[in-house]
């Protein structure tokens, strides 16, 4: 007997309540073709952050975030965006129609507006869209699946196609005579559809679309909840690209998610399969664990020699938009993104990332061949940090790296306060300049000391005499600079923002990066303390307040950096 696989017990999850997706869906077993298939060109990206993305926030993105998050993904060069579902909010028939009324979206940028298969709601998004002057994609869905047709929307599958027949017919009643206009339908839970019904649901809309080479139609294939292999899902894929009818008059398109965290795996397959357009997320925000994430997929390409068509180059700008606009910090170990990715604290690591960088710049030196334009092969990064817009501080200072976690921890152990990972790295080198002097132990008292004087001294030259919140949210402030008092107003703003407008005035103009709370020690006699990063024209800098005061500690952490 072979005793290999029965050294494990049966666990005591209830795994049979759970069918295989076979069991499920007549998969297709065709003859494959993706496995020997590679990618050799990005597909069309297609963000969808402002619509399923900003769905998934706790707190969806005001006009400001929206506009801001736009403009980041159109400065990047994505040139198809879903900015929203007009019909079901305000806020995004409101920004739509921002789009229309301004020059905010670039000419060569294609608009995704989303709809479910319902009349009024189908007639809101057509009205939302009048007089924009790019190219508009209106983007029909309905669930398709058989728990979702049944359970949740009461339909047999006749039922079923002739609600989402009579939606197509809505959109081109509504919209066909747009020049501008073009469609997208998805089946939403294909990857739950008996194939042969979702075949014929999309031939049929298709077929009412009129889809034509010089008018495509796109049929989007949504891994809604993943539930299979990826293997699976490209099997799916490549069976609707070798059967759809008008195959030349559509652009097939996925949107996997990332249930079982392989949503990344999911696109790529499909794309050998025969997807020539991707929805997701830049950084995989989404329902529950999320839509696929578009970056690691672009970044995937680069790192195999293939141009992404979409500007990484400023990764961290990027990220600190993404945060911002979402309220959600990206995680440390995310690819390619995370503060740690480019991070080595084994020492094995560290030898081998050492050796591989001065081999490479002692290749440029032989071959005059400058570093950036080299073949990269340094051991254990998947890609030169250059290339994000990032420096090799974090990959050469390794022992100051590693010492990091130490300063944190004793910090953290002695004091209670969290440091940002990038305060910790600022931090850091100012902790290896002392021990480097001294060649002595630092304690936590002795790393206390060294914050105190590299982040909270006081400002001098600013005091604020008065600050005053009203309920009409008026905030009223008065400021000493240089002796010299002043008071102004701010209206609808909160209080940091009010402080460095009036800071402005003075001409102490502060841009914030990023702004932390943490506090030192615990309980009533703990006291707040502010952590803020904020822009220089040398590079970003970091600062600190402290006061028995949330608020207060903020605004001390702001004066500080004027």
């Amino acid at each position: 007997m072979n005793t290999r696989w029965n050294r494990q017990r049966a666990s005591r999850m209830p795994s049979h309540r759970y069918r295989d997706v076979y069991q499920r869906v007549d998969v297709p077993n065709t003859d494959r073709a993706w496995p020997g298939n590679r990618i050799t060109r990005a597909p069309l990206w297609v963000p969808v952050d402002l619509r399923d993305g900003n769905q998934a926030l706790a707190e969806p993105m005001d006009p400001a975030r929206k506009r801001r998050f736009f403009e980041l993904m159109t400065g990047m060069g994505y040139k198809e965006i879903e900015v929203g579902y007009p019909s079901a909010s305000q806020t995004d028939y409101d920004f739509v129609r921002l789009l229309a009324d301004t020059d905010l979206a670039p000419d060569d940028v294609t608009i995704v507006v989303f709809t479910p298969a319902r009349r009024d709601l189908i007639e809101r998004t057509v009205e939302s869209v009048r007089g924009i002057r790019n190219d508009v994609v209106i983007h029909l869905y309905t669930a398709t699946a058989p728990t979702w047709r049944t359970v949740v929307l009461g339909h047999d599958r006749a039922s079923l196609k002739e609600l989402i027949l009579s939606g197509a017919r809505d959109v081109l009643r509504a919209a066909g005579d747009l020049p501008n206009v073009r469609f997208e339908f998805s089946p939403e839970v294909f990857n739950l559809t008996e194939p042969d019904y979702v075949l014929e649901v999309c031939d049929a809309v298709t077929e009412i679309w009129q889809a034509s080479p010089n008018r495509p139609v796109i049929l989007n294939l949504p891994a809604t909840v993943e539930i299979a292999t990826p293997n699976v899902y490209a099997d799916q894929i490549e069976y609707m690209h070798r059967n759809l009818a008008r195959r030349d008059s559509v652009i097939l398109s996925v949107h996997p998610h990332n249930d079982r965290g392989t949503g990344v795996a999911c696109a790529e397959l499909a794309v050998l399969a025969g997807a020539e357009r991707v929805e997701g997320c830049i950084f995989g925000n989404g329902e529950r664990t999320g839509n696929v994430d578009l970056a690691t997929l672009a970044l995937n390409l680069h790192a195999q020699g293939v141009d992404p068509m979409i500007d990484f180059s400023d990764i961290d700008e990027i990220r600190r938009t993404v945060e911002y606009c979402n309220r959600i910090e990206v995680h440390a170990r995310h690819p390619y993104v995370g503060d740690l990715v480019h991070t080595a604290f084994s020492g094995t690591h560290q030898d081998a990332i050492k050796k591989g960088l001065a081999e490479h710049h002692a290749r440029a030196a032989e071959t005059g061949v400058p570093a950036h334009e080299l073949d990269w092969r340094v051991p254990y990064l998947p890609i030169d940090p250059a290339d994000l817009g990032r420096d090799y501080a974090a990959v050469i200072r390794v022992n100051s790296q590693s010492g990091k976690g130490g300063i944190a921890y004793l910090l953290e152990n002695e004091y209670g306060i969290t440091l940002p990972r990038r305060l910790q790295i600022d931090f850091a080198r100012r902790v290896q300049d002392h021990t480097d002097g001294s060649g002595h132990e630092v304690t936590a008292t002795e790393l206390w000391r060294l914050f105190e004087t590299a982040y909270l001294q006081p400002n001098p030259a600013i005091t604020v005499s008065r600050f005053e919140n009203s309920a009409d949210e008026h905030t009223s402030i008065t400021l000493c600079v240089d002796g010299i008092e002043q008071t102004s107003t701010h209206t609808g703003i909160g209080p940091v923002e009010a402080l460095t407008a009036a800071l402005g005035e003075h001409g102490r103009k502060v841009d914030i990066v990023a702004l932390y709370q943490t506090s030192i020690g615990s309980g009533n006699g703990s006291e707040a303390l502010t952590l803020l990063e904020y822009r220089t024209d040398s590079g970003t800098q970091w600062t600190a307040g402290r006061d028995r005061s949330v608020l207060a500690a903020s605004l001390t952490a702001v004066v500080n950096a004027a």
